[in-house]
């Protein structure tokens, strides 16, 4: 198999962790057969530094003419008083717009060697496993107008939706929750806000076509106090843009680290784009110490839904796993009896576990 992938390293610790993430797509071009011909393009903060714009004309070619696309991080102090348009985030929300990644899915699996690195209790996390399918293209930060007005006095931005777009999603996450506990919770706020009543709606509906599907409605105030009571109560989580963002950054807790979570942006049909939960944090960026398994881990869910290549993900998946099974850790996780590795030294493991289970 060949296939053309757009790497995006980024800002902060994307550059460090995506060079891991290459040399676990090495050894699986190597050991599979395939060939994966990598070419690099800016984004974020070093797009801006370089080509005065977070996201450059030239990337969003780049993209559409790849079969994925691979991205660090962005984002950083460096920038942060930058006018909007000039900010590394809005090169994120423009990729995802011109790509018209509508679909993002982050799996939140809790590893049992992992569950003193969470603040929550062990029986409360033990045996979590469930993914948020988040809507990524429309609503409050998509929404016009956004601005400040009467001299900064009042400020607006605006939540919208069309039906069309709640529609794709929902129906992306019945289809997700197929393949999983056939459990959906759709997450809104429809004791308030217009567009919830309407995502309710559609979520009722919908579930008429897939009658296999249980499904519950929960507020996302509740949803929010139930991911930490209750974790093992949820198996497939929908939910729109911001409501989304903030509760699979929440979810994080129960892997102990957002440096362990991995996300998939996907299209209709086109590029998906993958990438890390967590943020560039600038503050560790080339120390060697920031953890590379949420990139690794997103270049498995690559593997398997843009390329099929479902078993060379399973291998990559399953080597992460004993890798942490075993104590090895970064510093971002607390492993009792563990052993600390840094950053290369946490790959260098989970290839040798590739090997070994290959």
């Amino acid at each position: 198999m060949d296939k053309k992938i757009l790497i995006l390293k980024g800002d902060g610790i994307g550059p460090e962790i995506m060079d891991q993430a290459i040399r676990i797509l090495k050894n699986i071009g190597d050991t599979f057969g395939h060939s994966f011909h990598l070419t690099d393009g800016l984004i974020g903060g070093a797009a801006i530094d370089n080509a005065n714009t977070p996201l450059p004309e030239a990337t969003i070619q780049l993209a559409k003419d790849s079969d994925a696309v691979l991205l660090g991080a962005v984002g950083g102090p460096k920038w942060d008083h930058n006018p909007s348009d000039l900010r590394p985030e809005r090169g994120l929300l423009g990729i995802r717009k011109s790509l018209d990644l509508y679909a993002n899915l982050r799996p939140v699996k809790g590893f049992k060697t992992l569950t003193n690195a969470s603040p929550l209790k062990p029986e409360i996390i033990e045996g979590s496993d469930l993914l948020i399918v988040r809507e990524l293209t429309g609503g409050l930060y998509f929404g016009r107008p956004s601005e400040r007005r009467e001299n900064g006095e009042v400020v607006v931005d605006t939540l919208h939706y069309t039906k069309s777009e709640m529609i794709r999603i929902i129906k992306k996450a019945f289809e997700s929750a197929q393949l999983r506990k056939k459990k959906l919770t759709s997450v809104d706020k429809a004791n308030v806000l217009e567009s919830s009543k309407l995502w309710r709606e559609i979520v009722e509906a919908e579930s008429k076509n897939y009658p296999d599907v249980t499904v519950e409605h929960v507020l996302v105030d509740a949803c929010a106090m139930k991911l930490i009571t209750s974790p093992k109560s949820f198996d497939t989580i929908v939910t729109e843009n911001m409501f989304g963002d903030i509760l699979s950054d929440e979810a994080s807790v129960l892997t102990g680290s957002l440096g362990m979570l991995p996300s998939a942006s996907l299209a209709e049909s086109g590029v998906g784009l993958y990438e890390p939960a967590h943020g560039s944090a600038p503050d560790i960026a080339g120390q060697n110490i920031a953890n590379p398994i949420a990139m690794i881990l997103s270049t498995a869910m690559m593997l398997r839904h843009s390329f099929g290549l479902d078993t060379e993900a399973a291998a990559i998946e399953a080597a992460v796993e004993t890798t942490v099974n075993q104590g090895f850790h970064t510093k971002d996780l607390h492993v009792e009896n563990g052993t600390l590795v840094s950053t290369s030294e946490m790959t260098d493991h989970i290839l040798k576990n590739l090997q070994t289970n290959e």
